[in-house]
């Protein structure tokens, strides 16, 4: 039963309605809650999504196998998120990776043409979804361009000189933990520690917590190359 999940209304998909409205709207759809074990596979990588998936109880995760064979997990997926949002739609809509489940859950599940009979008869889900979508795809462009700096200091310098820009001064507020820029970097969380302490004790800025005063901005830029 629908009425059974409250979060819902956190869901990003149904930012902005009430639980009452989401009920409503459900009324009016086919969707499916299946549970999930320990260890089971939602979806294999490269198969095809015709569904939207929420996560409602429990938590699954996204998962690649090498070719050596070794298991690398990309991230896990909590209530009340949705999976692979952005594939639902598109020429190449398949699943980029294996969608496990982490320990017993629970996922709504909502066929494509439900999908679309929501984005028909709620203007908010659809600007939602699309909100989503746009957020996730400005979040990969800006991981590619930090990717193409080589050293961890290059893509921190890079970051902190785009926040400065932002802010039009000589000190920036880092939106992000460390853990964050670590994602957003593709390096492991200590690296980004470590570069932020090399640029503090080479005099280039000088950091406080999230507090980044850039003392020497020439210094900053050579960084990038």
């Amino acid at each position: 039963m629908i009425e059974n999940f409250p979060m819902l209304e956190k869901c990003p998909v149904f930012k902005g309605l009430s639980f009452k409205e989401i009920i409503a709207l459900f009324t009016q759809i086919h969707f499916q809650i299946k549970k999930y074990s320990d260890g089971q596979i939602v979806a294999h990588e490269g198969e095809a999504v015709e569904k939207l998936y929420i996560v409602l109880s429990g938590s699954v995760k996204g998962e690649m196998v090498d070719f050596s064979g070794k298991t690398i997990k990309i991230e896990d997926i909590e209530p009340p998120k949705p999976l692979a949002i952005a594939f639902l739609f598109g020429r190449q809509n398949n699943y980029p990776v294996n969608v496990v489940s982490n320990k017993e859950s629970q996922l709504l599940i909502i066929p494509k043409a439900s999908v679309l009979q929501l984005f028909a008869s709620n203007q908010v889900i659809l600007l939602n979804y699309l909100n989503v979508i746009s957020d996730r795809s400005q979040f990969l462009s800006q991981k590619i361009k930090f990717l193409s700096f080589q050293t961890v200091k290059g893509k921190i310098a890079n970051y902190i000189l785009q926040l400065r820009t932002e802010a039009g001064n000589g000190s920036v507020t880092l939106p992000l933990s460390q853990s964050q820029l670590a994602e957003l970097f593709g390096v492991a969380r200590p690296s980004v520690g470590r570069g932020m302490r090399e640029l503090h004790n080479e005099g280039i800025i000088e950091a406080k917590g999230k507090e980044v005063k850039l003392l020497d901005i020439a210094r900053l830029k050579e960084c990038l190359v």
